[in-house]
This record gives C-alpha cells, structure tokens and sequence, in this order.
C-alpha cells in the first residue's frame, strides 16, 4: 500500500507543479500545447517501443483491444439515451465527449508507476481500440453536429488515423513480432532513454490544463454529464472486474480503464467544431479529479 500512496502523491506534487507553472505565468497553455504535441509524438512513441519491443501476443491483449473499442461504443450509446432532449450543438458537444479515454497522457504515467511495464502493454493493447474511437467516432460525431460539410468525411477521419504517431507506433510494434521481426538493439535503447520523460511531462501538462471556473448555466450540463460518464465507468469497470474470468491484471486493466478521463483530443475538437471551449476544458479538468480520486480508490482495495 505504501508503495501505490507514493506514487499518487508524487503524481499529485508533479500536477500541482504543472498548474503552477501556468498559474505564476511561467508557461502558458500555447507551451502547453507544444508539451502536448511532444508528448504524443516523441516520448509516448518512445514508451510503446520500449515496451512492447518483446511482446509475447496473447488472446487476452487482443480482448483488451476489442474492449477499447467496444466501450466506446458504448458510452456513445449511453450518450444518445442521457442527452437526447439535448438540441444543436450542446448535444454535439456531449456526445463528442461521451466516448474515447485518455491513456496516453494520463493513464500510463500512473500505471507504470504501480504496475510496471507488464501495466503499460496491457493498457496500451486497451489505447490500439481507444484510438480508434478517439480519432475516429469523436471526430465524426463532433463533426456531425457542428453542421459542417464535412461531417461524414470518412477520407478526412482515415488521413487523422494515419497521421497519428502513436496509434502508427502500436501496430507497427504489433504486427512485428507477428511476422517475426525484431528491432535493433539501438532504436530500443534509444526508445528506452527517450521514455523516461514521459512520466514527469504528462504529469505537467495535465497541471497546466487544469481548469476550476465554469458559467453558471452551464453547471447543470457539466454535472449531467459528470455523472453520466463516470456512473457507466463504475458499473461497467466494476462488472468487468468481478465477472468476467480472465486474469487479475486484465480485469484490472478494464475496471482503470472505464473510470478514465475525457482524452485531451476533445479539446482541439472543440476549436475545429466551434463547440465551447471553456466547458469541454472544465470538464476535461474535474474529469482528471474525478478519475485521479476513484483510481487511487481503486488502489487502496486491491492492495
């Protein structure tokens, strides 16, 4: 127990960090967005190379990947049922942040400080379904709403799929070892010093996109869809936890992964779509909270 407390109050320190920084003026949130690009681009690929350079493919990563993507399809649903007398771009907007997780930014700093790296194959296997889910059923439902032209661009989503680095990075690190190739000793290494900052750096940004303020006519839309997110991650995360017969590690992977925050791609989405901005921002933010709390939850019961 002592070793999960010291990690989530090392993340904390490290976040709180990050929303300093922003608040004393020190970086602002355009830095922010450069730390993000880095992250996703550099050190994350850098992380899945490392990690999954000797992976061993086995029936239950493949179910995580369909879980990823199944779950997403499920909280879109969810979605349509809690804000269907939502109009315009309002239900856009939520139903644009129903579905996808944040795994990479928020999700693999922690898990590898509790689980290792066995944690981050197993949670990235979980990010090869998200991705696709966050690139591609967020992107179409934002666009849809919006009432842009291009809303069932299917040729603008797939040019999004494939200019994504590190969803590129996992299926090339997973069809590798299926036709039996192994990368060279320099690029792992290279990935292996590489991937130390992505721990600390995700933290920080995370800090730095952290925001407390919302409009008073829009709280109601926030808790609505507070609650509606987080109440299906509980049920079903706890579902997959206690019935489902596969190892301890996999149900663990399902029942983190359902209580995770809203993935940062929402917000760009929101500029490009002309959704609000302050609102997806906000509840990005409690979404953080929210998620940092019932993980750390989630800890003191295993152990």
């Amino acid at each position: 127990m002592a070793s999960f407390n010291q990690q989530f109050i090392l993340s904390i320190i490290i976040i709180v960090l990050g929303f300093l920084i922003k608040r004393f003026g020190w970086l602002g949130e355009s830095e922010g967005d450069g730390l993000s690009r880095l992250i996703i681009n550099v050190t994350l690929p850098s992380l899945i190379i490392y990690s999954f350079h000797d992976l061993i493919i086995e029936p239950s990563l493949l179910l995580l990947v369909f879980s990823g993507f199944l779950y997403g399809f499920i909280l879109m649903g969810a979605g349509f049922l809690f804000f269907r007398n939502k109009v315009g771009k309002t239900k856009g907007m939520l139903l644009m942040m129903m579905p996808g997780l944040n795994i990479g930014l928020f999700a693999y700093p922690l898990v590898e400080g509790l689980f290792g790296q066995e944690g981050i194959q197993f949670f990235g296997m979980l990010d090869v379904g998200n991705a696709l889910i966050t690139f591609g059923m967020c992107y179409l439902l934002g666009s849809y709403y919006s009432g842009q032209s291009q809303a069932f661009d299917f040729l603008s989503i797939a040019k999004k799929l494939m200019r994504s680095v590190p969803l590129m990075t996992y299926l090339i690190v997973f069809f590798l070892p299926v036709l039996n190739v192994q990368l060279p000793m320099i690029i792992i290494d290279t990935a292996e010093v590489v991937s130390r900052a992505n721990m600390p750096l995700s933290l920080i940004v995370l800090g730095m996109f952290i925001h407390i303020h919302m409009d008073k006519s829009k709280r109601l839309d926030l808790l609505q869809f507070l609650s509606a997110r987080f109440g299906i991650g509980i049920v079903i995360g706890s579902a997959c936890y206690y019935l489902l017969p596969f190892s301890e590690m996999v149900r663990l992977t399902l029942l983190i992964g359902a209580i995770l925050p809203l993935p940062l791609a929402h917000l760009p989405y929101a500029v490009t779509f002309d959704y609000d901005r302050r609102f997806v921002g906000t509840a990005s933010s409690f979404s953080l909270v929210i998620s940092f709390v019932l993980i750390w939850l989630v800890a003191m019961f295993i152990a």
